[in-house]
């Protein structure tokens, strides 16, 4: 599987006025990032082995339209690229057929002990 789409609702405690990103209740930019990443790890993890995960090392996110609390959002994770350890990927953001939010997104396969053996 190269691609993942998850639906999430948006509720109120995803709004800009309710995570401080803004004063609107409206689906918040630090939200959809959040959901994005999630899809981005459940796809990722569908192609690394039991002792790895992945950690994110890069995004970039446009925020194109506002979503209202209720309203019931489409995110797909499509994988374009691996590198060595380093996995690309493209999202999109839907709601009622219209684009919301798209994004680009890195994520670095990591050894679990390894990886936590750094903190």
């Amino acid at each position: 599987m190269k691609t993942l789409t998850k639906e999430f609702t948006v509720q109120a405690d995803v709004t800009a006025a309710s995570v401080g990103s803004g004063d609107l209740e409206v689906l918040s930019s630090p939200s959809i990032m959040a959901w994005m990443e999630n899809v981005s790890y459940e796809l990722c993890q569908n192609h690394s082995d039991n002792d790895e995960t992945t950690v994110g090392i890069e995004f970039f996110m446009k925020h194109l339209a506002p979503t209202a609390v209720g309203k019931l959002v489409r995110i797909t994770a499509k994988i374009i690229e691996q590198n060595k350890s380093i996995l690309t990927l493209s999202l999109e953001a839907m709601v009622d057929g219209k684009l919301i939010a798209s994004a680009d997104h890195k994520r670095a396969k990591v050894n679990k002990e390894r990886f936590l053996e750094k903190l």
